[in-house]
């Protein structure tokens, strides 16, 4: 049987499991424009309330604090509203969870299902949005479901540009984190330092440029072969940066050799989806065989672009199903080449 979550127990997922640290005192910080807090105490009880409020179209950065408490229902965060932060308030980031628990076979209300997408328990279309020191969750119970056969839930959809994720946490079974673009061909970045995701099955996956800084990424036990894949990369061909690991930890819970690095993904069957997942200077542990990737239906892995460099463990092999970067390839493939484009990004020096 497959490990489910459960919020607040220690399965991985506290502080010290996760390697999350409280967040340190910054000569930027600024107080919250708005304070959510579950128990009355705060300008409101739910994040979209909060969300609601904020201004449209703001230049600066819009503070949300939230209070210590678990908050339940799906969360949007409209393109117009930019620049939103969401800062957990507790002294670590599982003392905050928002919350959702449809999938995506749900049924909607009216008909029909939810479909993956609509699965999110958060989905962010704002850009410039950035969330610290909390925790996105889809508590869809699969063992409780049975007769939900599409278990796509989504803790966190992005389609919005320069977004910033620190010591947060990503919790779900199939397809925690998509990282998206608002449409095929529009870059989309995205930053995520000292953050941990758990999944199963492409747990990680989309079209966005995603770098993970010094993140955690587990991989849960499915009790069964394959186990599942970390990623499912869907780079448009035009796109030189997709998925990028930097001093990273994947680790499971799962049997050794049962769970693949990644596959790729060619929504609609797109030809011009070529995935990209890298990985580099990683710990890898012994869940990840020496045939670290996958094909995705009729897609061989072999015409995707996943390799690695320099990376250490026990589940860090190097052979001939492991593309490994040149010196040369290496030192384009950075934090700093994937994030900068043509604005000069550098939200890693924050």
């Amino acid at each position: 049987m497959r490990r489910r979550t459960f919020l607040g127990m220690s399965s991985g997922l506290g502080i010290v499991a996760t390697g999350l640290l409280p967040a340190p005192a910054s000569a930027g910080w600024r107080r919250p424009d708005l304070v959510v807090a579950a128990d009355g105490t705060g300008d409101h009880t739910a994040i979209q309330a909060a969300i609601d409020a904020a201004p449209a179209g703001a230049t600066e950065p819009f503070v949300i604090g939230v209070r210590p408490g678990t908050y339940l229902g799906q969360v949007i965060v409209p393109s117009a509203k930019t620049l939103i932060e969401l800062r957990g308030l507790g002294r670590r980031p599982e003392d905050v969870v928002i919350a959702d628990d449809r999938a995506n076979g749900t049924p909607k209300p009216g008909g029909g299902t939810w479909g993956t997408s609509g699965s999110a328990s958060v989905t962010v279309d704002g850009a410039g949005f950035r969330a610290s020191n909390l925790t996105f969750a889809n508590l869809f119970d699969e063992a409780a479901h049975p007769e939900i056969t599409g278990r796509q839930a989504v803790a966190m959809l992005t389609r919005a540009d320069r977004l910033v994720f620190e010591r947060v946490r990503f919790l779900a079974n199939q397809d925690t984190l998509y990282v998206n673009s608002s449409a095929a061909g529009v870059i989309a970045r995205v930053y995520l330092r000292d953050c941990y995701v758990e999944g199963d099955v492409d747990f990680i996956f989309g079209r966005a440029t995603a770098v993970f800084d010094r993140c955690r990424i587990h991989s849960l036990n499915r009790g069964s072969t394959p186990n599942g894949y970390v990623t499912a990369p869907s780079t448009d061909i035009g796109n030189p940066h997709g998925l990028l690991f930097d001093h990273c930890r994947f680790t499971s819970d799962a049997p050794a050799g049962t769970v693949f690095l990644g596959r790729p993904w060619h929504p609609n069957n797109d030809p011009n989806a070529i995935g990209q997942t890298i990985i580099r200077r990683s710990w890898i542990g012994t869940h990840i065989p020496d045939l670290a990737w996958s094909a995705f239906g009729t897609w061989p892995w072999e015409e995707a672009r996943f390799a690695e460099y320099r990376n250490h463990g026990p589940g860090a092999l190097v052979s001939a199903n492991r593309p490994q970067l040149t010196g040369e390839q290496a030192a384009s493939s950075t934090i700093e080449a994937f994030l900068r484009g043509p604005d000069g990004w550098k939200p890693e020096r924050c």
